[in-house]
């Protein structure tokens, strides 16, 4: 008698859960709870759009905006850089710690 019960119990709850778990859609349609969606902006390559703008491993505070906090390189997925000035900024940057003018860690608060 008590796995009967025990089953039932176990039956309730699964059902219970999968009308929980389901997609949670609200009135409209969109459902609120998922990842993604959206409109996401396509990333431009600053050094494509602005022709002025020069990738010279001189320039630190230019090269600063690619650097993390803890040293790395921003990837291009992150930065919206073309190919081919990622990788003429990775030459840059590593050319400009090479000249200890950009950190290879930078000392954060």
């Amino acid at each position: 008698m008590a796995t009967t019960h025990l089953k039932s119990d176990m039956r309730e709850k699964s059902d219970r859960s999968n009308r929980d778990s389901g997609d949670r859609m609200d009135k409209d349609g969109d459902d609120r709870g998922r990842r993604g969606g959206g409109f996401h902006r396509k990333k431009v390559c600053r050094f494509c759009s602005d022709q002025d703008f020069i990738l010279d491993y001189k320039d630190i505070r230019m090269m600063q905006s690619f650097v993390t906090e803890h040293g790395k390189i921003v990837p291009r997925r992150i930065s919206g850089n073309c190919a081919l000035h990622q990788r003429q900024l990775t030459t840059a940057i590593k050319r400009a710690r090479n000249l200890a003018l950009v950190g290879y860690v930078s000392m954060g608060t």
